[in-house]
């Protein structure tokens, strides 16, 4: 029995039309490995930042008509939401799970917070190669960062700081096949090992 990981199934949850039917099929196997998740990541954040943490899972409770696309467990360090901080992510859609850190346009203070990937930029240009950037947490769409040019990555940062909706987030992603998920030893290696390449951008 596994406690952390997603099975394929579980991603086909997003394949399901209905609000009502869709939100069902996303309690019943996707909700609880988020809330695992989001007590053992507080807990590995706490122990490697020294700060305090708390998990937000996605509750979708503002839709009325159009069933979500994706579900997350984000972490931030004030108790009553992450949307205003840089903060970190664990989220599925249909064709991927997730992970990421970086600033979402609600952010208080963007501009300032997104120059910590401008101060770390020979770091982000030299992460691993299967890292990539998100311009918009709400797309599946996101470019390795291997396969972007030094400008690309500028345009990238600097479009926070000047567009209303800008967002930058540096991501890492698998398949619903991928090795990773087919058991909670090999998932929880790989967001340990994701989460402490991520840290490097948290201040």
């Amino acid at each position: 029995m596994t406690k952390y990981t997603f099975k394929p199934n579980d991603f086909k949850a997003f394949t399901i039309d209905g609000l009502d039917a869709r939100m069902e099929a996303l309690n019943e196997r996707v909700r609880p490995q988020l809330n695992e998740l989001g007590a053992y990541f507080t807990q590995f954040l706490e122990t490697t930042t020294g700060e305090t943490f708390y998990p937000h899972v996605a509750k979708h409770a503002r839709r009325s008509v159009n069933p979500p696309k994706d579900t997350w467990v984000a972490f931030a360090t004030n108790n009553r939401g992450y949307k205003m901080l840089p903060h970190f992510q664990i989220g599925l859609f249909e064709d991927q799970l997730f992970v990421m850190y970086g600033v979402m346009h609600e952010a208080k203070d963007k501009a300032q917070r997104v120059d910590v990937f401008t101060e770390q930029f020979e770091t982000l240009k030299n992460l691993p190669k299967d890292y990539s950037v998100s311009l918009d947490h709400m797309s599946q769409e996101k470019t390795y960062i291997h396969e972007m040019s030094d400008e690309d990555l500028n345009k990238a940062i600097t479009r926070v700081k000047q567009v209303k909706k800008g967002e930058f987030f540096v991501a890492r992603t698998l398949t619903p096949q991928s090795e990773q998920l087919k058991s909670d030893k090999s998932f929880l290696h790989f967001l340990e090992e994701t989460f402490e390449q991520l840290l490097k951008f948290y201040r």
